[in-house]
């Protein structure tokens, strides 16, 4: 009997350090989650700097940047991103504690990464979180001067492409504005748009020069986001109605 009792503190002492570890690991499976979700919302086959990728990663709730490897997501291997996240997890039934872990993972950025791709475990370096500068503002498309300048033609009149064009050039545009030029049935359609982050509504600009009518808008919002076509010249030519 005495030979029991003398064992059962032991047996409880080994299920606690059972649960411990479990609960540790329970913790950094937490951590690696929040890594793998990180690669989730890097993933992209836009060309992206490291420093872009880096300002992205660092915006992610639960994730500091410690590390960026590589230049660009599309020279050599891509970029290597070393980060640093958290999990947490219970121990104990009774008076349950919680057990917070820091894992650093490497989320590798590349045209040749996969979806979901399980982020592999790194030492985390003796540095602090690396700091982003914020991304330049994207310059304002002229809507006032383009509705202003683009040329006016009468019923019955023909559309010159090269007039339009014309007036674009004299605009003397930002250089991250892209524009495009297109005729198509006797009108000429115009896209202004700048480079989106590939999750928000891309600024744009439409207008069409047609006989009789020459009308700039801004696409709805639901049409300016990724995918959607309706920062598109061809949308400025035939332009679709906006869902409801």
């Amino acid at each position: 009997m005495r030979r029991l009792l003398l064992l059962a503190p032991l047996l409880i002492l080994t299920a606690g350090c059972g649960v411990v570890q479990s609960s540790e690991s329970e913790a950094a499976d937490a951590a690696r989650e929040v890594a793998t979700k990180a690669g989730e919302r890097l993933y992209s086959q836009r060309p992206r700097t490291a420093e872009e990728v880096g300002r992205s990663a660092s915006g992610i709730d639960g994730v500091e940047v410690l590390r960026l490897t590589g230049t660009s997501t599309h020279e050599g291997d891509g970029i290597d991103v070393v980060v640093r996240t958290s999990g947490s997890a219970y121990k104990g039934w009774i008076d349950a504690q919680e057990v917070t872990v820091q894992r650093c993972f490497e989320v590798w950025v590349s045209p040749k990464s996969e979806w979901r791709e399980v982020p592999g475990d790194v030492d985390c370096p003796d540095v602090p979180p690396m700091v982003f500068a914020p991304p330049p503002e994207p310059p304002q498309l002229p809507y006032e001067e383009l509705s202003a300048k683009l040329p006016r033609v009468p019923e019955g009149g023909r559309v010159e492409e090269a007039e339009v064009r014309r007036t674009l050039a004299a605009l003397d545009l930002h250089p991250a504005i892209r524009t495009e030029v297109k005729s198509d049935s006797g009108q000429v359609g115009v896209l202004m748009a700048v480079r989106g982050n590939g999750y928000d509504p891309q600024d744009c600009l439409l207008a069409r020069v047609r006989p009789g009518a020459t009308k700039v808008w801004v696409p709805s919002r639901i049409q300016r986001m990724p995918g959607e076509g309706g920062c598109s010249v061809g949308n400025a030519l035939n332009p679709v109605a906006p869902p409801h």
